[in-house]
């Protein structure tokens, strides 16, 4: 990259990271608050899932906006969609100023992500390239997931949980002023999308895509899971709120670390080997997480699963942008994300009537199960 879009690129990736961050400083800072009140773990499941619900109403929209005008469009939807939802928070923590954060928060990184994305893929120059940038653009979500959980959870210990609102709601306000140092410029007419017989149900009929798709939806799943199980066991386990945000943060270190050495290595990577890799890693620790002991144990296994989960993001996102048409990335990437998402409105809740009714353990027995489907349906990638 020259030093021009080096620059540029440095400036999305941390805008990234900072609507990310709003976002997930606020679901941990909601549902700990809720736990703490002595809610029932399905009504912490719900709220989660309400992070998930304004992305299936946005992200394809997003994707036609970043189509048609660059990033510019999205990240200020996504900003003002952060700052909206945190600040609310912070004035009142009753439950449905909680449910309103998190359909804001959740909506604000879906838009904003999608047109980052599609920016990033631009800047690529073949596919080895691609998965470096795109090792760089899911290292954003997971320094976010890495820092706001031990960021709040220090927060919430020694100041209250209205200060770790006022966190999520300030860092939008920060990705604003690094979106200003990206210029503008002209997108060209291919990437414009027309209305007539731009269907995104033809985008549903690409087999590549759908393939993919299904694959991320177990993956995404589990990352789900994780997230759920970590405050529900340790809250059972008497383990504070700096514990348990140091074991999601454990998760998200890992989850850097493997995008780093991507990064690194991407000319070596084969994208399904890897995407198989995942799988088979990440379902069998699912299986042993909570029989592993203490605060030690559970950061034992939130590494594994993060070295695991993190490693997939820039292969499927990879692999995306190299078997869709060019000029529907945008549209390709939301409809990504709104399947994700639609998944994660109904997963949560299942989690949490699932642990409730069972064991807490068994929203990752149930993912371990999916990955094994996941991992036998992968081998058609290279066949593709």
């Amino acid at each position: 990259m020259s030093s021009a879009l080096r620059e540029r690129f440095w400036a999305v990736i941390a805008a990234l990271v900072c609507v990310h961050a709003a976002m997930a400083a606020t679901r941990v800072t909601a549902s700990l608050l809720l736990l703490h009140r002595g809610a029932p773990e399905w009504q912490v499941g719900a709220l989660l899932s309400l992070f998930a619900v304004a992305p299936i109403g946005l992200s394809l929209w997003a994707g036609r906006l970043a189509d048609r005008h660059g990033v510019h469009r999205p990240l200020a939807v996504g900003v003002l969609l952060g700052c909206v939802g945190a600040g609310v928070a912070v004035w009142n923590q009753q439950t449905p100023a909680l449910a309103w954060a998190a359909l804001c928060t959740g909506g604000g990184i879906a838009v904003a992500a999608v047109g980052i994305q599609r920016e990033a893929g631009l800047m690529a120059r073949d596919a080895s390239d691609l998965k470096r940038v795109f090792s760089w653009v899911a290292l954003g979500p997971a320094v976010s997931n890495a820092a706001a959980p031990v960021a709040v959870g220090l927060l919430i210990d020694h100041v209250g949980f209205r200060a770790g609102f006022a966190l999520a709601a300030g860092l939008p306000l920060l990705a604003w002023w690094l979106g200003r140092l990206v210029p503008r410029h002209a997108v060209p007419r291919t990437a414009r999308p027309e209305p007539v017989s731009r269907s995104s149900r033809a985008l549903w009929r690409h087999p590549p895509l759908v393939l993919l798709i299904g694959l991320n939806l177990a993956l995404s799943s589990t990352w789900d899971a994780h997230s759920f199980v970590v405050p529900v066991l340790g809250h059972a386990r008497a383990m504070s709120a700096s514990s348990i945000g140091l074991v999601l943060g454990s998760f998200a270190v890992a989850a850097s670390l493997v995008r780093l050495a991507i990064s690194r290595w991407a000319d070596h990577l084969d994208e399904a080997r890897a995407l198989r890799w995942a799988m088979a890693v990440a379902g069998s620790t699912c299986l042993v997480y909570a029989f592993l002991p203490g605060v030690a144990g559970m950061l034992l296994g939130s590494s594994v699963l993060g070295l695991a989960l993190g490693s997939v993001q820039p292969m499927v996102l990879a692999l995306l942008h190299q078997r869709t048409p060019a000029d529907r990335h945008g549209e390709a990437l939301g409809l990504r994300m709104l399947a994700t998402n639609a998944a994660t409105i109904g997963m949560p809740l299942l989690f949490g009537v699932l642990a409730g009714a069972t064991t807490r353990a068994a929203p990752l027995w149930l993912m371990g199960a999916l990955l094994a489907l996941a991992w036998w349906q992968a081998g058609r990638l290279n066949r593709r």
